[in-house]
C-alpha cells in the first residue's frame, strides 16, 4: 500500500520567508508542463490558461485577492504594484504605486501605464469583453507620476476588485503609439516586456518557453533562476514528462486513475485546493452556425430542462472524479463563494424528462428508440476537445444516458484549436464547456447575459429576467446581497441554458525538492518566485 501525500491549501498566505530573507546564493530551475502553447501571454490581449499562467509571471496587478478570496472587502486585498490605496468618497479610489517598480527595460512603472491600460480595457471598440466588465468605471486619471484616481458611476461592493483584477497594467511607453489593431502582431507581442518576477527568455514554438529571473524585481529577487514551460497537448504525454523526471511540476485536473502512478514516485508530491473550474453542457439556442435563426430543438427551454433531468449528474461525476469532483448547480466552482447560497437544481428524473418531451410533441413514431417530431429525430451533436481528459471520460456515459430518454447524441471529438474555433462561431448543438470562472459571480455577465452576445456568450443566451436579477445582485450591499445572488442564480437556472455538471479540485504535482511551495486558486504559479530548491537536492539543470 502506498500512502498518498496530499497537502490541502487552506490558506493563500505565504508558505515560508519572504524573498528579502532568502538565501541569495540559491539557484534553481523549474520545468512546468502545460497543455497549450502560450501564444500571447499578455493581460487583456488574449485568453486561455497557458497565456494566463505565463502572463502572471511577467506582469503584476495593482493588488491581489487576499486569503479569503473576498471580492468585496478592499481591506483584504494584498498590495502588489500599488503599495497602498485610499478612498476619497463612495465613488472615488486612489492608488499609490510602489516607486521601486520597474519595467524589464529599466523604465519606471508610473500612473501613465495604469491609466493607459485601464482606459484601453474600457474601450468597447478595442476590448468589448473587458469594457463590459469595467462598465461601472467612469474615469481613470493620473494624479502625479505615482497616483491613480479611479471614479465610478455608482456605489457598489466590488469597485476595488474591478479596478485591480481585470486589467493588469501594461507599459504605455512601449504601446501607446501602436494602433490597437496591430498590437497583437507587434514586436511587443512576440517578446513581452513586463514588470514581474520573470523576464521573457527564449521561445521554441510548439515546444517550450524559457523565462529568466528578474534580479531587480521590486518585491524581491526570485529564488528560482529559470522557469521553463514545456508544451505537451496530450494528457498522457503531460503525465509521462512528469513521471520520467523531464518536468518538475504540473497543474491540472487529475482523475483517480492518473493519481496511482504519481503516488508510486517517492519524489513527487501532490497538493490540492478548490478550483474555479466549472464543466457544463452548453446549449446553443441558435441554429448551428447561424445566429439569426433559433435552434430547431434547443430553442425550447422545456426540451433543455428535460435533457438536464435525464442525466444522473451525481453518479456521472463520482464515477469519473471520485472524491475530487463536486456536482454544481450553476456556473459556480468549488472556490466560488456563491455556491453556499445558490438554489439546488432538481435531481435525476428520467420519468419526468420523458413526460416533458412527450408534452412538447416528441414521440417515438417509428419505434427506433429515438424520439421524433414532424419527421425530425431528436438528434444532437455534442462537441468537445480531445485534449480534455474529464470531458473525454464523460462524453460516452452522457451519450448512453440520454439515449435512455430517447435522445440521440452524436459525439464530435475535435482537436483543441478546431473545437475552440467552432465554439466561437456557434457551430455546435451542445458544447461540452470547461471554464475557469472569475472569483466573483458578477463575471457571469460575460457568458450568460444578453450583453455578452457577440463575445463570450456563444450560446446566445438572452433572458431579461436573469439580466435584471444579476444587475440587482451586483448592486446589492450588506445583508441583502446574499438574497439577491440567490435570486439571480435561480433566475438563470429557470431558463435551463446548460446542464451544469462539475467543479474539480485543482491538483498541483511538484518534485519534493522544492521548498516554500504555495499556490492560489485564481493563479497557480503567481507565487513561484518565492519557491526555492533544497540546496542538498539540486540537479545539474539547476546550475547555469
Amino acid at each position: 500500500m502506498h500512502s498518498i501525500r496530499w497537502t490541502v491549501f487552506l490558506s493563500l498566505g505565504l508558505a515560508g520567508p519572504l524573498a528579502a530573507q532568502a538565501d541569495r546564493g540559491n539557484t534553481g530551475t523549474i520545468s512546468i508542463v502545460i497543455g497549450a502553447e502560450p501564444t500571447l501571454p499578455i493581460p487583456t490581449l488574449s485568453s486561455g490558461k497557458a497565456n494566463a499562467d505565463v502572463g502572471n509571471l511577467l506582469f503584476v496587478p495593482l493588488a491581489r485577492l487576499g486569503r479569503a478570496l473576498s471580492t468585496t472587502d478592499e481591506k483584504s486585498f494584498e498590495p502588489a504594484l500599488a503599495r497602498r490605496w485610499t478612498r476619497r468618497d463612495s465613488l472615488t479610489l486612489v492608488f499609490e504605486l510602489d516607486p521601486r517598480a520597474r519595467w524589464h527595460d529599466g523604465e519606471p512603472v508610473t500612473s501613465r501605464d495604469v491609466v493607459w491600460s485601464l482606459n484601453r480595457a474600457r474601450d468597447s471598440t478595442v476590448s468589448p469583453t473587458y469594457a463590459l466588465l469595467l462598465r461601472d468605471i467612469r474615469s481613470v486619471a493620473a494624479d502625479g507620476p505615482s497616483r491613480v484616481v479611479v471614479t465610478y458611476r455608482r456605489a457598489y461592493a466590488e469597485q476595488f476588485y474591478d479596478a485591480v483584477y481585470h486589467a493588469i497594467p501594461l507599459p504605455a511607453h512601449l504601446l501607446d503609439t501602436i494602433p490597437p489593431a496591430r498590437l497583437t502582431s507587434s514586436t511587443f507581442a512576440t517578446r513581452p516586456v513586463g514588470d514581474g518576477p520573470y523576464k521573457w527568455g527564449r521561445l521554441e514554438p510548439g515546444q517550450r518557453l524559457e523565462l529568466l529571473a528578474n534580479p531587480d524585481f521590486f518585491l524581491g529577487r526570485p529564488k528560482l533562476e529559470r522557469v521553463i514551460f514545456i508544451v505537451a497537448r496530450a494528457a498522457e504525454a503531460q503525465l509521462n514528462l512528469l513521471l520520467d523526471g523531464t518536468a518538475d511540476a504540473y497543474e491540472a485536473v487529475l482523475l483517480p486513475r492518473q493519481i496511482t502512478p504519481i503516488i508510486e514516485k517517492p519524489d513527487l508530491k501532490i497538493t490540492t485546493q478548490p478550483s474555479f473550474l466549472a464543466g457544463y453542457l452548453l446549449f446553443n439556442q441558435k441554429a448551428w452556425g447561424d445566429r439569426t435563426k433559433p435552434h430547431p430543438i434547443l430553442a425550447d427551454p422545456e426540451v433543455r430542462r428535460a435533457l438536464g433531468l435525464g442525466l444522473d449528474r451525481a453518479s456521472l461525476i463520482k464515477a469519473v472524479f471520485g472524491p475530487y469532483g463536486t456536482v454544481i448547480d450553476g456556473p459556480m466552482a468549488q472556490a466560488s463563494w456563491v455556491r453556499r447560497i445558490a438554489p439546488k437544481l432538481p435531481g435525476f428524473n428520467p420519468t419526468q424528462a420523458r413526460k416533458i418531451l412527450a408534452q412538447r410533441g416528441w414521440t417515438d413514431s417509428d419505434g427506433d428508440g429515438v424520439l421524433d417530431k414532424n419527421g425530425v429525430p431528436l438528434s444532437l451533436r455534442l462537441s468537445y476537445p480531445a485534449s480534455s481528459t474529464p470531458r473525454v471520460a464523460l462524453a460516452e456515459p452522457i451519450q448512453a444516458a440520454l439515449r435512455q430518454i430517447g435522445v440521440r447524441i452524436e459525439l464530435i471529438r475535435l482537436d483543441g484549436p478546431v473545437w475552440l474555433d467552432r465554439r466561437s462561431r456557434g457551430e455546435f448543438d451542445i458544447d461540452f464547456s470547461q471554464t475557469n470562472l472569475d472569483p466573483t459571480p458578477s463575471g457571469l455577465v460575460q457568458s450568460w447575459s444578453c450583453a455578452g452576445i457577440g463575445g463570450s456568450n456563444v450560446g446566445s443566451i438572452c433572458e431579461p429576467a436573469f439580466d435584471q436579477a444579476l444587475d440587482a445582485a451586483i448592486r446589492a450591499t450588506g445583508p441583502e446581497a446574499s438574497a439577491r445572488w440567490h435570486d439571480a442564480i435561480g433566475a438563470l437556472q429557470a431558463t435551463s441554458p446548460a446542464v451544469f455538471l462539475y467543479s474539480p479540485a485543482a491538483a498541483m504535482v511538484t518534485q519534493s525538492r522544492y521548498r516554500n511551495v504555495s499556490a492560489r486558486p485564481e493563479s497557480p504559479w503567481a507565487d513561484l518566485w518565492r519557491w526555492s530548491v533544497d540546496p542538498a537536492r539540486r540537479l545539474p539543470r539547476d546550475q547555469r
